[in-house]
This record gives structure tokens, sequence and C-alpha cells, in this order.
């Protein structure tokens, strides 16, 4: 059965992001640090963002807030307004913050879309998802563009078959195995792991070594490759 739409992922599969959150953590935990040690900090914000998760979603915007949240819960409402100020901008620079593709992307995507329709199937915020895309250079390789608040196999059944084709003809590409890998799998798709450096813990889980639809590759320049070879 030939494959004829390829979905990808945006964020740590196409562009950096994780780091870039890494870093705002890194100046947040700093800023906090007369209210406790990193790690207390680090969890109590990783609990906050989990619970935020259903009413923010995923992105910039609402980790700024959960840091927000964070920085009046530790501090006890005691957080000065210059380090509220200081939050704010973290999260400004978030979002204005260079869209910087992966090594190889876009001569991935070039080989990729002569193969088969490309839409990309992201989460996040709507406004700086497209913004990112834009900003990227990479948005007329694709035939379609899907930012959705979760991940499931429902959410990849809907996707395939508004793009005009059956899942099991399907491939599906990202760097996380909770959101772009195991729901995929689950909607009767293949799906190629492609490992970013950094994982949100949010998006951890283990890989479904053994599985006859999954393949896990070491960049994207190699997808090209593994779906020419699939029956």
């Amino acid at each position: 059965m030939p494959v004829t739409i390829i979905g990808l992922d945006a964020d740590d599969t196409l562009w950096h992001n994780e780091s870039i959150f890494r870093s705002a953590q890194k100046r947040f935990y700093d800023l906090l640090s007369p209210y406790g040690d990193a790690d207390a900090i680090e969890a109590r914000l990783a609990e906050v963002e989990h619970r935020n998760l259903g009413t923010y979603g995923y992105g910039a915007k609402g980790f700024t807030l959960s840091m927000l949240e964070t920085a009046l819960d530790v501090s006890r409402g005691d957080v000065s307004s210059s380090a509220v100020g200081e939050i704010l901008a973290t999260g400004r620079e978030m979002m204005k913050h260079p869209v910087e593709p992966l090594p190889g992307v876009r001569e991935a995507l070039e080989v990729l879309a002569e193969r088969a329709r490309l839409v990309l199937i992201t989460k996040g915020d709507l406004f700086h998802q497209e913004a990112k895309l834009a900003a990227s250079g990479l948005g007329d390789f694709f035939s379609g563009v899907e930012i959705v608040s979760d991940k499931s196999a429902a959410t990849y059944h809907r996707v395939f078959r508004r793009h005009g084709s059956d899942p099991r003809e399907a491939v599906m590409a990202g760097n996380s195995v909770r959101s772009d890998i195991l729901p995929a799998l689950e909607a009767g798709s293949y799906a190629a792991l492609i490992p970013y450096p950094l994982v949100w813990a949010h998006e951890a889980a283990d890989a479904p070594a053994g599985h006859p639809r999954f393949r896990e590759l070491e960049s994207l320049t190699q997808l090209p490759v593994w779906i020419g070879g699939l029956p």
C-alpha cells in the first residue's frame, strides 16, 4: 500500500524549540533563587504547567502564565514587580526567538514532497506556530497545516482523512514518542521517531521497539529512504 501522506511534527523536528524553553527555565530559576533551590522550583513549575495544559494548551504563552503562577506560589505572593516584568520579558523573547531549522531539514523536505503530500501536524498556540512556520521558510513544502490542541489516535484519523488518505497509507514523523509515535501507530499509520537531544518530561515515553510500522531514525534525512523501502 503506497504512502500518500507524510505528517510532520514542527517543534524539535523541523526547528529548535526545547532548547529555547530550557534557556527560559534557567533564567526563571535564577530569578527565583531567593525563594528556593532550582530543583524545588523546577518541580513546582512542572506541576503547575502540567495542570494548566488543559486550560492554556501548549506553547510559550501558556508556559509564561505558568511561570507567573509558580513565582507567586513559591514566593507566597512576595515576588517583586521587577521580577514579574522579567518573567513577561522572558515570555516575549521566547515568542520572538529566531526560528532555526535543524540541519538537513530543507533538503529532506524537498525529497519528501516529491513522494507524497506533506502535512504539518503540530500542537501549540495557533498564532505562534503559524508565525514560526512563516519565519522558517519551509511553508511552501506543505499542502496542509494542522495546529491541534492534542495528538491522539482520533486526531490522526481525522487529519489524514481530511487530507484524503487512509491512515494506513500515512506516515507520521516527529521527536515525541508520546505525541507523534504511539497515537499514530494506534491510528494504523506508520511512525518514524526523529530524536531530539532534549525531551520535555511531559512528552517522555518508551519507544515501541519491534512494532512492524515503527522505525527510529537518526535524522529527518533518513526518512525518504525508510519510506522508499516500505511495502
